[in-house]
């Protein structure tokens, strides 16, 4: 029964890193990775490129806010979903929340640009009601990254708590009975019994969560940049999509790749160790 697991992440995950070999080459349109001649380092000459390291400022920054604000966020809404007593509207709220992981980042977008037109979007409406000037947010680099970051939470936060709440679900109810008859109301209950009983799933997940540090979101990002916004909303995907294939530099564009997965590996070792070291719990 696992073989077809086995075998689809040996195909799509381990088999196209022999490609990787092209951030060495000097590959181009007409041969192959196998023909192309050995270049060494000379494709990662974009580090001296002033460019790329704004690239690089602005991916840490929206992916470092994406986290900081994203990762306590499903562990909030599942401790306040663990406080409801009434099934159905447990279940309302739990649906309502679960709902925008299934939406598109295509049409998210066309709804905050629908919503957050500087000229008919419901926003700035609102905003004349009160005597406000328009604001064009999607073109404003001091709006866009908490538009991105708030988004961002919206669709992802109801999905993200299902395992949390799974969690609590596993927690000896006996403890609860424990605590209330020794007189702890629900916030001890909470500091005392959930919190503790959530680590290990924390740490799990935070040492999977941390190398998404260089990943601000492509599928994301990409619809929602324009021209105006453009100094802030460039990160490393589209960098790599617009050097790679919209101008044909293959192989600075795979030693880009290359580069941010070995930082990305490099961080899930260090956070393994670092956690392990804390509360002894890691992936091994």
């Amino acid at each position: 029964m696992m073989f077809p697991g086995i075998a689809l992440l040996f195909l799509f995950n381990y088999m196209p890193m022999i490609g990787l070999q092209i951030a060495f080459r000097d590959f181009q349109l007409g041969s192959t990775m196998w023909t192309s001649p050995w270049v060494g380092f000379q494709n990662f000459e974009f580090l001296s490129n002033p460019e790329f390291w704004k690239v690089v400022r602005n991916t840490i920054a929206i992916a470092f806010w994406k986290f900081f604000f994203g990762f306590p966020a499903p562990i909030v809404l599942a401790l306040l979903l663990n406080e409801i007593r009434v099934r159905a509207f447990k279940r309302l709220v739990q649906s309502v929340s679960y709902l925008p992981h299934f939406v598109s980042w295509i049409i998210i977008a066309y709804m905050l640009e629908a919503l957050l037109s500087p000229y008919d979007g419901v926003v700035n409406r609102l905003i004349g009601v009160f005597g406000g000037e328009p604001i064009f947010f999607l073109g404003d680099t001091d709006w866009f990254r908490p538009i991105v970051v708030i988004s961002a939470i919206w669709k992802e936060i109801g999905w993200n708590s299902i395992i949390y709440l799974a969690a609590i679900s596993t927690l000896n109810p006996h403890l609860y009975e424990a605590a209330y008859i020794d007189g702890a109301g629900k916030w001890a209950q909470l500091v005392h019994i959930t919190l503790p009983g959530l680590v290990p799933t924390i740490s799990i997940l935070l040492i999977l969560g941390i190398p998404g540090l260089l990943n601000a979101g492509f599928d994301q990002i990409y619809p929602l940049m324009n021209p105006a916004n453009l100094p802030v909303s460039d990160v490393l995907d589209t960098y790599i999509l617009r050097n790679g294939l919209q101008q044909g530099y293959y192989s600075m564009a795979t030693a880009i790749g290359f580069l941010s997965s070995a930082i990305g590996m490099l961080l899930v070792l260090m956070t393994n160790y670092w956690i392990r070291k804390m509360n002894g719990e890691s992936l091994w």
